[in-house]
C-alpha cells in the first residue's frame, strides 16, 4: 500500500535523474546479469511520461536536473561529437516540460551532458556544441570515473581505467570548464574519494558535485563491509566538505552497487526502514557540507532498485524531520538551484 506522502507541499528540486532506452545495450550483456544490470532491466526505458508520473507521485517536485547517462548520442558525427545527440534529445523533453500543458512541474530545467576530458583542448570545442544544443539548460558535464580492482563491483558497462580524475589528460580537458562556467559532476566509488580531493585542490575555481554520497559499497568482495568501511569513507568525506568548491549529493543508496538495501529489486521496505539505513551517511554529509552544499537527490530510475520515487523522498523527508525551515529548503531545492542555475523556479 502506499504510503502517506510527507510534507506534501516542501518545494524539490530534483539535481539527477536520467532519461534512456537501454533496451539495445542489456541485449548485449550475458546472463546471468550483474545486479546493476538487473535493476536497469527493470527499466528499460525511462522516458519524460514515466518520470512525470513519478514525479508528481506525491511529493511537491517543481523541476528537475537530467543527468548524462549515454542516451540517444548522435550516431552520425565525429566520436567526439556523437554526445551532443544526448543534450538535443533531452532539451526537447525540457521544452515539452516548459510548455506547460503538462502543468507547472519543470523536467530536465538543467542538463549535464558528457564530454571526454580526456581529449585536452579538443574538448573545448565539444563543451561549447553542448552549450549550443542546450538552448540555455546546459550546465555541466560528467565524465564516469567509477572504477575498482575487482570487476565484479561493478560489472560489465562501465570502462573507466584506474585514476582517471588524477591522470594529466584528465586534467588537460578539465581545466576549460570554469573559464566555460560550467559544472562537474564526480561519480566515482568510495575508495577512489581521495581522487575527487585531490582534483577539487588542483582546481578550486571549478564547481564540482559528488554524487551519491560518495558511492559506499557493498557488493562483490565488499559485501558486509560497510561497517569496516564507514571511518574510511566518513573521513574523506570530511576532507572533501574542506573544499568549498565542493556540493554533495544525498542520495544514490538504493543502487545495487550500495546495497542500502541488498534484497531488490523495489525490495518494499518502508521509509521508516530505509531511514535506518541512508541516515548515517546522509547525517554524516550535511553535518560536513552542512545544508547550504547539499541536495538530495532521487538518482532515478536507478534508486527504482530500492524504493519507489515517493517512499524515496519520503525517506529523505523523515532523516530530515528534525531540521529547521531554511535547512529544508537548502536541502531540498536551494542548493540544486544555486549550483545548477535554476533560482527562478523558486521565485
Amino acid at each position: 500500500m502506499p504510503e502517506v506522502i510527507l510534507e506534501p507541499d516542501l518545494p524539490i528540486i530534483d539535481p539527477h535523474h536520467h532519461l534512456w532506452d537501454l533496451t539495445p545495450l542489456l541485449a548485449s550483456f550475458p546472463s546471468p546479469a550483474h545486479p546493476f544490470i538487473a535493476a536497469v532491466a527493470r527499466t528499460p526505458y525511462y522516458t519524460f511520461q514515466e518520470l512525470r508520473g513519478d514525479a508528481t507521485s506525491g511529493h511537491n517536485v517543481i523541476g528537475t536536473v537530467f543527468m548524462e547517462c549515454g542516451a540517444f548520442y548522435r550516431a552520425d558525427a565525429a566520436p567526439e561529437l556523437k554526445v551532443v545527440g544526448e543534450v538535443d534529445f533531452v532539451n526537447g523533453v525540457a521544452a515539452q516540460s516548459a510548455s506547460g500543458i503538462y502543468g507547472s512541474f519543470r523536467a530536465c530545467a538543467a542538463i549535464i551532458g558528457h564530454a571526454d576530458m580526456t581529449l585536452g583542448d579538443g574538448a573545448r570545442p565539444v563543451l561549447e556544441a553542448l552549450t549550443a544544443a542546450g538552448g540555455g539548460r546546459f550546465r555541466g558535464i560528467r565524465h564516469q570515473g567509477a572504477w575498482d580492482a575487482d570487476p565484479e563491483v561493478l560489472g560489465p558497462p562501465f570502462h573507466a581505467g584506474p585514476g582517471l580524475l588524477a591522470s594529466d589528460a584528465f586534467h588537460a580537458g578539465f581545466r576549460h570548464l570554469a573559464p566555460l562556467g560550467l559544472t562537474f559532476d564526480a561519480w566515482v566509488l568510495e575508495p577512489q574519494l581521495g581522487d575527487v580531493l585531490a582534483l577539487a585542490r588542483k582546481f578550486p575555481d571549478t564547481t564540482i558535485v559528488l554524487d551519491h554520497c560518495g558511492t559506499p559499497l557493498n557488493i562483490a568482495s565488499y559485501r558486509g563491509t560497510l561497517c569496516d568501511t564507514f571511518p574510511r569513507w566518513k573521513a574523506s568525506i570530511q576532507a572533501l566538505a574542506a573544499c568549498p568548491n565542493v556540493s554533495v549529493k544525498l542520495g544514490g543508496l538504493a543502487m545495487a552497487f550500495c546495497g542500502m538495501p541488498e534484497e531488490g529489486p523495489e525490495a518494499g521496505l518502508s521509509s521508516e526502514a530505509l531511514a535506518k539505513l541512508w541516515a548515517p551517511y546522509i547525517e554524516t554529509c550535511i553535518e560536513a557540507f552542512g545544508p547550504e552544499r547539499a541536495m538530495f537527490e532521487s538518482n532515478y530510475p536507478v534508486d527504482k532498485w530500492g524504493a519507489s520515487y515517493a517512499t524515496l523522498w519520503n525517506t529523505f523527508k523523515r532523516i530530515t524531520a528534525g531540521a529547521s525551515a531554511s535547512e529544508k529548503r537548502a536541502l531540498y531545492a536551494g542548493t540544486a538551484a544555486k549550483v545548477y542555475g535554476l533560482e527562478a523556479l523558486l521565485a
